[in-house]
């Protein structure tokens, strides 16, 4: 079983790790010795044993915060994805099936287009009459 040495607030352990763990415990030991050597700098020289409860309590309470955080992420993201998926289900169903628009197109009666025809006959022959007139 490999050993890593790390620092914490100055001091040296040496921990015991299994195989391929190592970067991980180099990881969060770097982030508890963050945490430590900002509590040994606001209140000086401490017990080693309050020094690790106290970086250990402020990490807990950072990685709370993240995994409520983390939470509400994942709520807002199961919103957004059932929104997808009824907005997906809308666009499949409007492409299987085609909503049949039906627009009421006014019709001109027939006897009203024969009216307007002998209209504009007269009146091209009344303009014809005055042209010849010279008026």
């Amino acid at each position: 079983m490999p050993q890593v040495e790390i620092t914490i607030g100055g001091r040296e352990f040496v921990v015991a790790c299994q195989s391929g763990e190592e970067p991980y415990l180099q990881a969060a030991a770097r982030l508890l010795d963050e945490e430590a050597s900002g509590l040994a700098q606001q209140s000086g020289r401490m017990p080693e044993s309050k020094m690790l409860l106290m970086a250990g309590l402020m990490l807990a309470d950072r990685a709370a915060g993240l995994e409520d955080r983390l939470r509400q992420t994942e709520s807002y993201a199961g919103q957004v994805e059932k929104r997808l998926s009824q907005t997906e289900a809308a666009l499949n169903k409007a492409r299987t099936d085609p909503q049949k628009v039906e627009v009421e197109v006014p019709v001109i009666p027939h006897g009203l287009i024969e009216m307007l025809a002998e209209m504009t006959a007269r009146a091209e022959a009344l303009a014809e009459r005055v042209e010849k007139a010279g008026v």
